[in-house]
């Protein structure tokens, strides 16, 4: 007997589902509050269960897959041509369904909990990262106003106005006065919420042995490495390195017609945060590094700058995702190792 395929629209309180019985060959698509979904893929013989990539997916990947059935995740943009006439759940229901059984679809693979938990403080602490950022330049602007100048940098500029305290009561009035300490306050307040979500990324990478294994790469620091780690979640999911970097948006966008293939800049597909992040560690090297090694200055002389960085961003995933596919150590002088041999 075939497997049987659903396709699965969820959202917070309504769940539609698209699916075809297979001794009859009927058209299914039913509608399923949240109790009544998992009571009934409860009592169904395994499947595949298909679900949009979107909020709350990996939960119930996690929930359905307990229930005895495969789940496969699908990004959104791979659905939407499959949607006839208008956008309704009954339609997206059917659009998810017919979209996973393509050849040669590709799917998202579920996290754990762990590794939601790991990106979830990702996102906390980079919008408190953000918060800080704007208090400061706030608090910078607002003193610039009455004529007080604060030297450039956010930890130098928050030293200054601490020193400067005195003059700067006397220039602003007392009611602005009270209000901009309190602003430092709340700074002081973020950085230290700051510090604790760092604190326990660091715990998280001691105990993980896949951070460990690729915190070695020139580049790759305790937050670049929980946050891979947990994109990436199980690096099979991936076929090759070139794979990975594909997913994050670190490889040249491609246009072709008539036989013809140009290539742009990178494509940017992907989570930026994680682009972003592996892009200053590539940059951090080529510019900090004292044994950046004869890569770096190879491409630095053949390439401009900001090419080069991405250039060393894409090739840091790449050897992320060799040595945990591959379940090995970094080791700095591989390549002349290979060489030798």
């Amino acid at each position: 007997m075939d497997t049987t395929t659903y396709g699965l629209d969820i959202a917070k309180r309504v769940f539609q589902m698209y699916w075809v019985e297979p001794e009859t060959g009927e058209i299914m698509n039913r509608r399923f509050s949240r109790q009544q979904l998992i009571e009934f893929l409860g009592q169904r013989v395994a499947g595949r269960v298909a679900l949009e990539a979107c909020g709350s997916a990996h939960w119930w990947a996690r929930k359905i897959a307990a229930l005895g059935h495969e789940v496969i995740l699908l990004h959104a943009k791979f659905i939407r041509p499959f949607v006839q006439n208008n956008k309704t759940d009954a339609a997206d229901a059917r659009a998810i369904c017919i979209a996973a059984q393509q050849p040669g679809m590709r799917f998202v693979a579920p996290k754990t909990a762990d590794q939601q938990a790991t990106l979830a403080l990702h996102r906390l602490r980079s919008l408190l990262v953000k918060s800080r950022t704007m208090q400061v330049n706030q608090l910078r602007g607002l003193l610039y106003e009455f004529g007080v100048v604060l030297t450039a940098g956010r930890v130098a500029g928050l030293a200054d106005v601490r020193e400067r305290l005195h003059e700067v009561e006397q220039v602003v009035p007392g009611t602005l006065f009270d209000a901009l300490r309190d602003q430092l306050q709340l700074i002081d307040r973020i950085d230290g919420d700051i510090k604790k979500l760092e604190k326990q990324l660091a715990t998280w990478q001691r105990q993980e042995s896949a951070c460990k294994k690729i915190a070695g790469i020139p580049g790759i620091g305790p937050l670049t490495a929980t946050a891979l780690v947990a994109t990436i979640g199980n690096p099979a999911a991936f076929k090759s390195g070139r794979e990975l970097a594909a997913y994050l948006g670190l490889v040249p966008r491609q246009t072709g017609t008539g036989g013809k293939v140009r290539l742009g800049g990178i494509s940017k597909r992907g989570d930026n945060y994680i682009r972003m992040l592996l892009i200053h560690g590539a940059r951090a090297v080529l510019f900090k590094s004292k044994n950046k090694g004869p890569w770096c200055d190879q491409i630095l002389l053949r390439r401009p700058v900001n090419v080069a960085t991405v250039a060393l961003a894409n090739k840091m995933a790449r050897t992320a995702w060799a040595l945990l596919a591959h379940d090995q150590t970094y080791q700095h002088d591989y390549a002349a190792m290979r060489q030798a041999a």
